[in-house]
């Protein structure tokens, strides 16, 4: 298993250190499934606003109640080692709850960062409140247009190809 990849305890311990040796912990959360283009370029933004990187990923039924019947189409298994990969991530840990309220007090990030998809006002309102306890700025890294795992499982299910090159 990848070292990346750790429970709730083991993350809090480890950004407790990495806080302690003076470390800007930046975090995000989110579904990634079908991981594309838009989530690298994303992850990769996210992670140039701080020291490290943690992201915290819904586990599988918490994806289900997000995205409905058929999601996640990648085990959360799959997804965490995926993300675990690349080098912009430095810590994964999967979460069962819909909302990263417990992650985000877990983590007490510098930074928290959602994709331009959302605004001030659409962000969870439980997790807003646990970001201004712990005084993390919250940056919105503009949505890459045409990116979606939504819009990649269409054009899978229609046959159809994406963007080329």
């Amino acid at each position: 298993m990848n070292s990346k990849i750790v429970d709730g305890e083991e993350l809090s311990d480890r950004c407790e250190k990495m806080r302690s040796a003076g470390k800007k912990i930046v975090a995000t959360n989110g579904c990634f499934d079908l991981l594309h283009v838009g989530h690298v370029r994303y992850l990769q933004a996210a992670r140039a606003l701080g020291d490290l990187l943690v992201v915290g990923l819904n586990g599988d039924r918490s994806v289900v109640q997000l995205k409905g019947a058929g999601r996640p189409i990648t085990p959360q298994r799959d997804r965490a080692e995926i993300l675990a990969s690349l080098e912009c991530v430095d810590l994964v840990t999967v979460f069962p709850e819909v909302r990263a309220t417990k992650f985000l007090a877990a983590v007490r990030p510098a930074v928290y960062v959602k994709g331009g998809d959302y605004t001030p006002q659409t962000l969870d309102q439980e997790e807003l409140a646990i970001l201004k306890d712990i005084k993390a700025a919250i940056r919105l890294i503009p949505f890459e247009a045409g990116y979606s795992t939504s819009g990649l499982i269409e054009q899978i299910c229609k046959g159809t190809s994406g963007k080329s090159t």
